[in-house]
């Protein structure tokens, strides 16, 4: 089988209302979709969700990246991920998600070539996943108020709560929605880098008290002798989580070395796909590491690929995959992929993503 044309398409849906966190806000979301097409008739789909902040792309460059890519890839055989890997690295250093629209969509179509969903071709048996739902920085009466809605409402039962703009602010929502929605929901938080070492031990302890499960990156990303020192000094029985320090497997061996967190947050979009994510899954459960997927603005396509690798992988034992629940009108509009009810997707039996586009 050999790849004969890509195609390439903007992809923008509005979010309800706008989202922030430690770092920035953001207030729609821009994919592309790309459609890879064989000689055996066999299309693959993938999607690209650039974040400047944290993969270090723009819409403009993810595009003329996979340009390039697309280019480069005609009649090159879609069945050998690990040789399209090693051409796009010899093309363009990092650019996660421009890559990882490659990668899902090959995958995808490997999948439809095998007659297998792709969760089976990476290894899962059970395809039923467990997700959080992300509540944003806003004022604490209003993160109570939709902690109230995911919960009581829309059947959720684990929250994570983006923190690290105001510590103060921090707590009074937490226990805010700690008392709204009682004991039995597990929350974990995310500061997205906004904390120093000092501010994060004392968030500890009061998120303890609060039943907080993990705390997500709360030092810069490239804090890894900080994150070190954290994990030393943290005696509270919060888990810690490094997200935007850990892109690579390479990030992840050297956060391994270090002892730097309990938890990768493993991202499609920013380690460059399925490929790459497994391999950070595999250097995690060799470090005694357990993993979350995590997602950027991304739309159903690169979602169901990532609860896949959800499914697949025995490190990965949490997943939040939530991001296309924000979209106005509630959804994408892309069809297939998983079934969902409240926090609980169930990935179709279908061959490749399953994706109804």
């Amino acid at each position: 089988m050999k790849i004969t044309r890509v195609e390439i398409e903007r992809f923008s849906v509005p979010l309800k209302e706008p989202f922030r966190v430690a770092f920035g806000l953001i207030t729609e979301t821009d994919n592309w979709i790309i459609r890879v097409h064989t000689d055996e008739g066999i299309c693959g789909l993938g999607s690209a969700a650039p974040l400047g902040f944290v993969t270090g792309e723009t819409l403009d460059t993810c595009y003329l990246i996979m340009k390039n890519f697309a280019d480069a890839f005609i009649g090159f055989d879609p069945m050998d991920i690990e040789e399209a890997h090693r051409l796009m690295d010899s093309i363009i250093y990092g650019n996660g998600s421009s890559k990882c629209a490659f990668d899902i969509a090959l995958y995808d179509i490997i999948g439809k070539k095998k007659e297998l969903p792709v969760w089976k071709i990476l290894g899962a048996e059970d395809p039923v996943v467990h997700t959080d739902i992300t509540i944003g920085i806003d004022t604490p009466e209003n993160m109570e108020k939709k902690a109230r809605e995911h919960v009581l409402e829309n059947g959720f039962d684990i929250l994570k709560i983006k923190t690290g703009i105001s510590l103060e602010d921090d707590i009074d929502a937490l226990t805010r929605i700690r008392r709204a929605v009682g004991d039995s929901v597990r929350i974990r938080i995310d500061a997205n880098q906004g904390y120093s070492v000092e501010t994060a031990l004392e968030a500890l302890k009061v998120f303890e008290k609060l039943g907080v499960d993990a705390a997500e990156q709360c030092l810069p990303w490239w804090d890894f002798d900080g994150a070190s020192e954290l994990m030393k000094r943290n005696n509270t029985s919060v888990k810690l989580m490094l997200d935007e320090s850990i892109h690579t497997p390479h990030d992840a061996r050297r956060a391994a070395g270090l002892h730097c967190a309990d938890y990768y947050n493993i991202k499609l979009m920013k380690c460059g796909g399925l490929y790459p994510g497994a391999e950070i899954a595999d250097v995690a459960e060799g470090a005694g590491v357990q993993c979350m997927v995590g997602c950027m603005e991304e739309n159903k396509i690169s979602i169901t690929a990532a609860v896949s690798l959800v499914a697949a992988k025995k490190a990965i034992v949490e997943a939040d995959c939530d991001s296309f629940m924000f979209y106005k009108d509630d959804g994408d509009g892309i069809g297939g992929g998983f079934d969902r009810k409240g926090g609980v997707f169930t990935l179709l039996d279908s061959p490749g993503l399953g994706i109804d586009l």
